[in-house]
Parts: C-alpha cells; structure tokens; sequence
C-alpha cells in the first residue's frame, strides 16, 4: 500500500488555501492542504507496527514547529507548481531529515526539501506565468505553530487518510 507523511496546518490556513487550489490544483479533492515530509512510499502491511514505532520515536525527539509563510513562489521551470513557501525552521527540517535517516530503508527522495504547501499544478506555461503573476499580488502572511503530523495512506480512488497522527514533542 502507498503511504506518506504530511503535516497540516490549522483549518484557517487551510480554507484560505483551498480557495485557491480548488480553482487551479487538480488534487484539490484528494488530499487537504499539507506540508509533505516523506514522499509517497510503498509499505506492506507486515511493515506497518514497526513502520509506526520508528515513526513514534521521531515525533518524540523533535519540537513543535513554528511555520511562517510570507510569500508565493513556484518551481518553475523544473515544474508548474505555485505554493506558498514555508521558511525553513530548524525543527521541520529535523523532522523531514529523521524520516529519511537510517531507519526507513526507502530514504530517497525526488527533490531536495523545500518546505511548502502546494497551490496550484499541473499548469501549461503561459497559465502558470498568468496564475503566479496575480498570486504575488496578494498579500500572504501567516504564522502558527504545529505540533503534529500524519501517517497518510492512499485509498484506491486516489484520496489521502490519515492512518496514524503523531504528537510532536513538547519538551
């Protein structure tokens, strides 16, 4: 089964975000706005316990995580996507580092970490240009502190569920 790991920011930022994402992301109907920190992987279901144990164990070594997001940016031209950026913060990129450390054998990842919640994607170029230009007019700033995240597993129609939620550590 595939499975991910994600964080989600408050339902605020997700309302605001989605305003946006169900005009110009075609994954709008699959998964909420997130913060992805492990890529999609494949687990066997014999994998799942000790999976959740290690996975535990990380959530207990890391801080909650204060994000801030000032800005839209994309990652044109590697691909069409516009986000909001997340800047880095040391505990985030600690958490995204322990998920693939040592203990998950599927440690590879397609893209160097750049923390972000997703806008839009899957955009011709002009249509990008047109979206990204109108997008970095609006005036975007948040602030929150999130202390947990997801173990997601895909469902057959596509759609994302949260397996397992994990409580950061709070000191």
């Amino acid at each position: 089964m595939k499975y991910g790991i994600a964080m989600f920011p408050s339902k605020r930022l997700q309302d605001e975000v989605n305003s946006y994402r169900k005009r110009y992301d075609p994954h709008y109907a699959y998964i909420p706005p997130h913060i992805t920190l492990k890529e999609p992987f494949e687990l066997e279901e014999a994998q799942i316990d000790a999976t959740i144990e290690k996975i535990q164990s990380i959530a207990s070594q890391v801080e909650p995580v204060k994000i801030v997001i000032d800005k839209v940016s994309s990652f044109h031209p590697v691909n069409n996507v516009i986000y909001l950026k997340v800047q880095e913060n040391p505990n985030l990129t600690k958490l995204h580092d322990l998920l693939h450390g040592k203990d998950f054998k599927n440690r590879d990842h397609t893209y160097n970490f750049v923390p972000h919640i997703t806008i839009a994607q899957g955009l011709a170029d002009l249509e990008h240009s047109d979206i990204l230009d109108l997008m970095k007019m609006i005036d975007f700033h948040y602030e929150e502190t999130i202390d947990r995240f997801q173990l997601l597993y895909q469902l057959d129609n596509q759609v994302w569920a949260v397996h397992e939620t994990f409580h950061l550590n709070k000191g």
